[in-house]
């Protein structure tokens, strides 16, 4: 007959310890039960400190942190495998365009979808006094010195808990919790512009994001611009 590793429930306290004794390695093969069980406080006398029993809470605090650590480590790979896997998506789609309005169409459009963001806009200056009226979808036109204004020199800017911008996001703007304006320069001659992802909860986009990705995605457009307006330079 084999022997049973599981106590039964009829065993007494007498029967658990002579079982232990039996099975000295019972802890070091069960290093989860260290978790559960209560180690009993030495009492040393007045003024004595119980660093045994403290050392083991101590162990206990380190092994939980270092669980939600790696937890945390995970979720963050996974989630930024998950963003590479959707910027690796829009730079096909934004390949795939036959032609410079489809070109345009995808990029305030199907981006949407692909990065799931609530909205998408490709915000350009004008170089002029008046500003031209945009029938485009997903195109806006605002006055010379608004996007250096609002980018205050940074390629890359991350909002959170925000609200929508209506020259950026035009009807959409009540949608806009949070976003990321992203610099586009589209060649030499050509007036600033950006590119404006928004989404409606407030957290998707957050300052100290990590920006290699979108960056990637920013150069991507920006060579395509050109390549469609006849500008290889570099």
């Amino acid at each position: 007959m084999s022997e049973k590793s599981n106590p039964s429930p009829n065993l007494s306290e007498q029967d658990v310890i002579t079982w232990l004794k039996a099975h000295p390695n019972f802890l070091k093969d069960n290093p989860d039960m260290v978790d559960i069980l209560h180690p009993p406080k030495q009492n040393g006398g007045k003024g004595v400190v119980d660093f045994q029993s403290y050392l083991i809470e101590r162990l206990k605090a380190d092994k939980t942190e270092a669980i939600e650590t790696a937890r945390g480590i995970v979720e963050t790979a996974r989630h930024n495998m998950n963003n590479q896997t959707r910027i690796h998506a829009a730079v096909l789609r934004l390949l795939e365009a036959p032609n410079f309005e489809t070109f345009i169409d995808s990029l305030t459009g199907d981006l949407t979808a692909l990065l799931d963001v609530d909205i998408t806009t490709l915000v350009v200056e004008s170089d002029g006094d008046k500003i031209p009226q945009i029938a485009t979808a997903g195109l806006r036109i605002v006055p010379e010195g608004t996007l250096g204004k609002w980018l205050a020199g940074k390629p890359i800017l991350h909002q959170s808990d925000i609200g929508g911008v209506e020259a950026i996001y035009g009807a959409g703007a009540s949608l806009v919790r949070s976003q990321v304006l992203l610099k586009i320069d589209i060649g030499p001659g050509a007036p600033p512009a950006i590119l404006a992802f928004g989404s409606r909860d407030p957290n998707q986009f957050q300052p100290g994001q990590g920006t290699e990705q979108i960056t990637f995605l920013a150069r991507v457009i920006e060579r395509l611009f050109r390549s469609w307006l006849g500008d290889t330079t570099e």
